[in-house]
């Protein structure tokens, strides 16, 4: 709690102080986003891997944390507004890690954040690569780490094809990439499955199956 009061005084100095065009300072903000999801991905903070007991008087006393530092986090990016083209691709790996939590509620509020990213790009060179070769990159990575569930790929591909069919431009190449992105986590998801399997000669043919 301590720590989260710290964070959110140094957002707060930053909105005030090193937001502006003559003021602005890349590397705090670089490293508050940094901070920021280290400390909301932090061991002690995932309460799906305590006890019902422990969870519940966690949750009584302090709240989630996670989804309290998460909203923070939407709400800094959000601020960037101009600035935001100076942090992709390399911001796209932590806010990854970030919707990656298992807590619905923080989901449905930052997924939105890599349509934001997409648009950001497309505005800046008339495509989003760069954002899409990178979260094709994490993403195999974290899922291999065992983050990403079946919930967290509904809801990826319900939210961003939302906001892709909403925007003139990108409605089509965004669901193109949606759609890429979905099936590459269907595969990375069973594939970690096989993985965990014991039976070797079922991991053998599975494998093969997805090749």
């Amino acid at each position: 709690r301590v720590f989260l009061r710290a964070i959110n005084q140094y957002a707060d100095m930053l909105n005030k102080k090193f937001l502006d065009q003559a003021n602005f300072e890349l590397q705090l903000w670089n490293n508050y986003f940094h901070l920021a999801v280290a400390f909301l991905t932090q061991e002690s903070l995932q309460l799906e891997n305590f006890s019902s007991a422990k969870r519940a008087k966690i949750l009584n006393k302090y709240g989630d944390m996670r989804r309290q530092i998460g909203f923070e986090i939407r709400d800094m990016w959000y601020n960037l507004g101009q600035h935001k083209i100076k942090f992709i691709p390399e911001m796209v790996g932590p806010i990854l890690e970030m919707t990656l939590i298992p807590e619905t509620e923080l989901r449905k509020a930052t997924i939105p954040i890599f349509f934001d990213m997409m648009q950001c790009e497309f505005h800046s060179t008339r495509s989003f690569q760069r954002f899409e070769n990178e979260i094709i990159t994490k993403l195999d990575h974290e899922v291999e780490g065992g983050r990403g569930d079946e919930q967290y790929k509904v809801l990826f591909d319900k939210i961003l094809l939302e906001h892709c069919r909403k925007h003139k431009y990108l409605a089509k190449s965004g669901e193109t990439f949606v759609k890429l992105v979905v099936r590459l986590m269907e595969r990375l998801l069973d594939y970690r499955t096989i993985m965990h399997d014991e039976n070797k000669e079922n991991r053998m043919s599975c494998t093969v199956n997805h090749q």
